[in-house]
């Protein structure tokens, strides 16, 4: 009998080193270390311990290397990391309190957003409109002595929450696209309309601020020179082109407000086509006013110079008035040829003569929808205003 209790409490003597490393297996892990990837992400998290890792079927000590997933790093007195054993499991079940999270990050606009090369960005809402007008007296002098009080704006038929700013602008880089129609309708005057541009383009583009491109347009269209402040090279891109082909006007015109809508420039910028065309379209792919949307989006004014002098083709005009009157731009309507020189004087004045006004509309929405503009200056009848009839709110992305 004494053999028999013996060898039994032998057999149960072997048994405890396995209990008590399966107890050990079941103790809760300590929180991961891992911070996260960029502000705003939650914590990666920990990876689980293989079976049979010694590492997960013992307790680490603290001072001893062990599994990132077993320590957390506590911040001793003398500030240096310390590894911290995982907590013990409390004889009533509730866990021992774990080290402090870090502080939250603070709230952005919009959650952060995966780019192509794989970072993460943040995004901001924008809803500052920026206005560009014309303000004369009612024999198209300039008036140049405006101030904020005497504007009356409505977007939406409401008055902005607040005006940012409220400036006359006479220095913001130009970034033009001068749009020729080299269509076989214009063919007799294409020669003095070609000399005219030059000298305009000379006369407009500054060393080192302003850029411009040239586009010529019969069925196709066809970038001769693009962006660029040499106004040599300028004049070689108006000089190559040769008249011939029908008109794909609206085509011409969308084409170069999206290439106006991304020009390159720092800060604020006045973007602006000089058209010279008939109004005569029989090849375009687009409509106007789809060309029209493009300019608004782009916030593109469109300054047009007709060339037509038979005072014949009134549907062609209506389309040049709707393409200037719709962007804030202006129509000219030579009656000889040699005044086209003097409309492209009128523009190179206004664009140095006009105003910017930032505002933050009421009631605004990225929704990508159509915004109507008003604007006038009640307390002086004298002067008439002229500016773009509305605008595209940008659109967020889903």
């Amino acid at each position: 009998m004494n053999k028999l209790v013996t060898a039994l409490l032998a057999a149960a003597m072997s048994l405890c080193p396995a209990a008590s490393a399966q107890n050990t297996q079941d103790l809760p892990s300590a929180p991961s270390a891992v911070q996260p990837r960029f502000p705003g992400a939650p914590a990666q998290p920990p990876p689980k311990p293989a079976q049979g890792d010694p590492a997960a079927s013992a307790p680490a000590m603290a001072g001893t290397p062990g599994d990132a997933a077993q320590l957390t790093t506590l911040p001793p007195a003398n500030g240096s990391p310390v590894a911290a054993p995982a907590p013990a499991q409390q004889s009533s079940g509730t866990p021992t309190p774990q080290s402090p999270e870090p502080a939250a990050p603070q709230t952005q606009t919009r959650p952060p957003e995966p780019a192509p090369n794989g970072e993460f960005r943040i995004g901001v809402e924008v809803d500052l409109v920026d206005l560009i007008f014309t303000a004369t007296d009612k024999h198209g002098r300039f008036i140049k002595d405006l101030k904020k009080d005497d504007i009356r704006l409505l977007d939406e038929g409401k008055p902005p929450v607040r005006i940012e700013a409220f400036e006359s602008e006479t220095g913001l880089p130009l970034r033009v696209g001068l749009l020729i129609d080299a269509s076989n309708s214009i063919r007799e005057r294409f020669r003095f309309e070609q000399d005219a541009a030059v000298e305009f383009l000379n006369q407009i583009v500054r060393l080192n601020s302003d850029r411009a491109f040239v586009i010529g347009f019969d069925s196709t269209s066809d970038l001769t020179q693009d962006y660029t402040d040499n106004t040599d090279a300028l004049a070689r891109g108006v000089r190559v082109l040769r008249p011939g082909g029908g008109t794909a006007l609206n085509d011409a015109v969308l084409q170069a407000s999206e290439k106006l809508g991304t020009a390159p420039v720092r800060g604020p910028a006045r973007r602006a086509i000089i058209l010279l065309s008939d109004g005569d379209d029989n090849q375009s792919r687009h409509t106007r006013e789809e060309a029209i949307e493009a300019a608004l989006r782009a916030e593109v004014i469109i300054y047009v110079i007709s060339t037509n002098v038979t005072g014949e083709d009134k549907k062609g005009d209506k389309v040049l008035m709707r393409y200037a009157e719709a962007t804030g731009g202006r129509v000219f309507f030579p009656l000889r040829i040699e005044e086209v020189a003097n409309a492209f004087a009128e523009i190179q004045d206004e664009l140095r003569s006009q105003y910017v006004i930032a505002y933050k509309p009421q009631g605004f929405a990225a929704d990508g929808r159509y915004r109507a503009i008003s604007l006038d200056t009640p307390k002086r009848s004298n002067v008439k205003l002229r500016a773009r009839k509305g605008y595209y709110a940008p659109k967020n992305r889903p």
